[in-house]
């Protein structure tokens, strides 16, 4: 975006302002703060209009829940400057089909179009794909940053490398296991990725992992419920593992801490409700403190590190979950591929 003449030139911004809400307020604005140093470039170098486009959510439909107003009004707070906010473009159905009229509908009355929604661009939908095949397309300076930093990773790193997994859904990390996994020095896997590791009773990944010793296991899934801490294979029957046990932190974090190079993605447990955040917390302050390269990806995690007050000990807080994995898969984005080598 930096060779992009702006000077002028109405310039339409697909940004990645997809935040919760909470009681029709913006509870996260974290994602609204890393869209503004593109925002502000433009402003700076005197774009004749700026119009900011979005999803949020997964609205099927027109959807007075996920009406981008109070995230246009958080935008205006934060932004000086003048700018159009479009409303959700998922409340078009053209939107995820990369329906070429909506696509068309975006990109009129706009003379160049630019990519910063880095965490939106492995989805090939109208406002990542489809205005970028009819506009002068640019990467936003978030999109540059990230695919820098991330791509630190796939290179030649500083060891000790360590990979820190969580959370669910195990079959969507398991290319970055794989990719990332081999080159690493230790692999440490807790939250349901650990539960469902061990009971594929094979080795999906090809080498050796640190799997959590203990837990934190629940009579059932409530804030509340009876609690204790069990060896991890001493799960009650009918109960469930939470978090992640105190010997399994204290390895996982003695692990972390000489570190050279570090890439966490997921939570260890359900760390939402306080009596189960103490392993995703011992995790988020080992990487924090570390000396190493880190970089965090997944809502989650950067949540917990938020909430610990750590961002900012982190050397890259990634806003893409989906995007980054994919990326470090090997994966094409499409949002990226349609954007011309400058």
């Amino acid at each position: 975006m930096r060779a992009a003449e702006v000077s002028g030139r109405r310039v339409l911004v697909r940004a990645d302002l997809n935040v919760p809400l909470e009681g029709g307020r913006v509870a996260d604005d974290t994602r609204i703060r890393a869209a503004l140093p593109t925002l502000e470039l433009l402003r700076d170098r005197a774009a004749a209009a700026v119009t900011v486009c979005s999803h949020l959510g997964r609205p099927e439909g027109p959807d007075p829940a996920y009406s981008m107003k109070p995230v246009g009004e958080r935008l205006r707070e934060l932004f000086d400057g003048e700018l159009t906010v479009l409303e959700n473009t998922r409340f078009d159905p053209g939107e995820t089909k990369n329906d070429p009229d909506f696509a068309r509908r975006l990109a009129e009355g706009q003379d160049l179009f630019v990519q910063d929604a880095f965490g939106s661009v492995h989805r090939a939908h109208a406002s990542t794909v489809g205005v970028a095949e009819l506009l002068p397309a640019y990467a936003g300076l978030l999109l540059e940053r990230e695919l820098a930093e991330l791509g630190k990773l796939l290179g030649e790193v500083d060891r000790p490398f360590v990979l820190v997994s969580g959370g669910a859904k195990v079959d969507d990390k398991l290319g970055v296991l794989r990719k990332l996994g081999g080159r690493a020095d230790s692999v440490l896997v807790g939250g349901k990725m650990a539960e469902e590791l061990r009971g594929t009773g094979a080795d999906p990944l090809g080498f050796p992992v640190e799997l959590p010793v203990d837990v934190v296991a629940a009579s059932e899934f409530d804030e509340n419920a009876e609690a204790r801490v069990v060896p991890y294979d001493g799960v009650p029957d009918g109960w469930l593992g939470l978090d992640i046990g105190p010997e399994t932190r204290g390895r996982f974090a003695g692990l972390i801490a000489p570190a050279r190079t570090i890439f966490w993605n997921g939570p260890m447990g359900v760390f939402e409700w306080p009596r189960f955040a103490e392993g995703t917390k011992a995790v988020a302050e080992a990487v924090a403190h570390s000396d190493a390269y880190s970089v965090v990806g997944g809502a989650d995690s950067i949540r917990a590190l938020g909430e610990l007050g750590l961002l900012d000990r982190v050397s890259w807080a990634s806003t893409g979950g989906g995007a980054a994995l994919e990326l470090l898969e090997g994966r094409e984005l499409p949002g990226v591929a349609a954007i011309p080598e400058e």
